[in-house]
């Protein structure tokens, strides 16, 4: 029989050993048992009094494959610690022909096994409650008492025997320095690349080398001797690192910045960045801008080569008019139903396809068939003595390993049906043309190129078969208005090429 097997621990006490010790075990039942263990599931730091954990979840959809017929855990208490969990999840396993088998605890298959199990169950149920009392009644002791009660110990402490926090010598200074900078002018992110260029953590548990870690220890109050923990609050309940005033200087920039954001948030984005190229060089063309007379921005694409180069006099494109050209016609191409019915059609065939792997690893698991049947043939001849059997053994071995490479590489592919398919095409239909998110993901995902000429503009899309023209009424109609940099007329609308490309859209999916 073909097994996974489910291991977990619950908190950030524990460790890999504990798993290792799980998985150690249920290999043990397994080779006792004769059972073939096909995939491991772990979650790590997750308790099972909730369902809510990544690796269970995708067990129960992977059972639905057939692939496997056990679950096989350590203990039931590792399956699940509430008898609504266990009662939801053992029946859809049982819909899939799956059920759960504990490696320490001997439970039968028959009445009396299912009485056990309910006590077993009931048993983790109450432990687990009470346990949850007890260590909220703890942490609310050490509250009281300004001591750490467990997660993340923040950077400049260290916790002493008697759980107390004490400065850190050696971290300590970083976490001031990082105000200091902050509060004499330096941005979150010159701060964070800065730590990251000097190699500041490399070999720690700490991330203080992104943006977003920079900004939640600047917000720490912690670090000007504020404990807080379950709402429990109490100054000078910890030693300080920053002084009041650097702390409140650096909280008053930040809520500038917050309301006059700087100016890369300003930045226009430029969605066809890496998808737009000049018609007459070939090159990328790019996003730049420019001030009018009357001082306003205007945002353009403009030729690298004609920028960097000045070796190609390709005009540059308004950006808001190329942008909403491409936009809204592969809108309106992609929202044809039969558009999305082809589609839907040749990513189910694309799917039919065998996979190259399992193929090439039934192939070796055809030649190992015959060789094992030409031993066993030579044996039923007369020839056997201790080579034989070594050879023979390794070839079963051998067949065993594929059979588990086989039903792997089965149990990673999600075929889609057509319905789901075009479901997901069809999303694109009401989609919002002005949201920034929209815009984005239909270029990202139908767009392959645009290459813009100074007579027309040519899409190439990850999608084959099929045209459609632009016409000159059309873009009057759209009301897309837009013009060159130098000339206030929209260039002439062409062509719209859908070029025969490989199904791009599918590996999207």
């Amino acid at each position: 029989m073909k097994a996974v097997i489910y291991a977990r621990y619950s908190s950030d006490g524990q460790r890999d050993e504990s798993i290792d010790g799980q998985l150690r075990e249920c290999k043990e039942y397994a080779e006792r048992q004769n059972i073939t263990i096909i995939n491991t599931y772990i979650d790590r730091a997750l308790s099972a009094k909730t369902d809510d954990r990544p690796e269970f979840q995708k067990m129960i959809r992977e059972s639905s494959r057939k692939q496997f017929e056990i679950v096989l855990v350590w203990k039931l208490d590792r399956f699940a610690r509430n008898r609504v969990d266990s009662a939801t999840y053992r029946a859809i396993l049982k819909r899939n022909g799956v059920r759960v088998v504990s490696a320490k605890e001997n439970i039968s298959e028959g009445p009396e096994g299912i009485i056990l199990e309910a006590m077993l169950e009931g048993m983790a149920e109450y432990y687990s409650a009470e346990l949850s009392v007890k260590v909220k009644r703890g942490q609310t002791e050490n509250a009281l008492k300004c001591k750490a009660n467990g997660g993340m110990i923040p950077l400049g402490y260290k916790i002493n025997s008697e759980r107390y926090y004490e400065i850190d010598p050696i971290t300590a200074p970083v976490v001031r320095e990082i105000f200091e900078r902050y509060a004499d002018g330096k941005t979150v992110a010159e701060i964070s690349q800065e730590l990251s260029d000097k190699n500041a953590f490399i070999g720690t548990r700490y991330k203080y080398t992104n943006k977003s870690s920079i900004h939640n220890l600047l917000k720490n109050r912690k670090y000007i001797g504020e404990y807080c923990y379950g709402g429990h609050t109490q100054m000078d309940g910890m030693p300080a690192i920053i002084s009041q005033d650097i702390f409140n200087r650096v909280q008053d920039r930040m809520g500038r910045n917050k309301h006059a954001p700087a100016a890369k948030k300003a930045e226009e984005e430029y969605i066809l960045t890496t998808k737009l190229f000049c018609g007459k060089c070939g090159a990328m063309m790019v996003g730049t801008s420019g001030r009018g007379k009357s001082g306003k921005v205007h945002h353009y694409y403009k030729c690298s080569q004609a920028i960097y180069k000045k070796s190609c006099d390709k005009k540059s494109v308004r950006k808001a008019y190329i942008e909403q050209l491409v936009v809204e016609n592969t809108n309106k191409t992609v929202s044809q139903n039969d558009v999305i019915t082809r589609l839907a059609d040749m990513i189910v065939e694309m799917q039919k396809k065998e996979n190259t792997m399992v193929a090439l690893l039934q192939k070796q698991l055809n030649d190992i068939d015959k060789r094992i049947q030409n031993l066993l043939s030579a044996i039923e001849d007369g020839l056997s003595n201790s080579s034989v059997k070594s050879r023979f053994d390794d070839l079963e071995n051998k067949r065993a390993d594929l059979e588990i490479s086989i039903a792997k590489e089965k149990m990673e592919q999600t075929p889609l049906s057509k319905e789901q398919i075009a479901f997901w095409i069809s999303r694109f239909k009401d989609g919002d043309i002005d949201n920034i998110n929209y815009r984005r993901n239909i270029i990202d995902i139908f767009i392959n190129s645009v290459y813009l000429y100074d007579d027309k503009i040519m899409l190439v899309f990850n999608y084959k078969d099929g045209t459609k023209t632009i016409t000159q009424s059309n873009v009057t109609d759209s009301g897309i208005l837009g013009s060159y940099l130098d000339d206030n007329a929209p260039p002439v609308p062409c062509p719209l090429l859908f070029v025969p490309l490989s199904l791009l859209v599918f590996d999207m999916l």
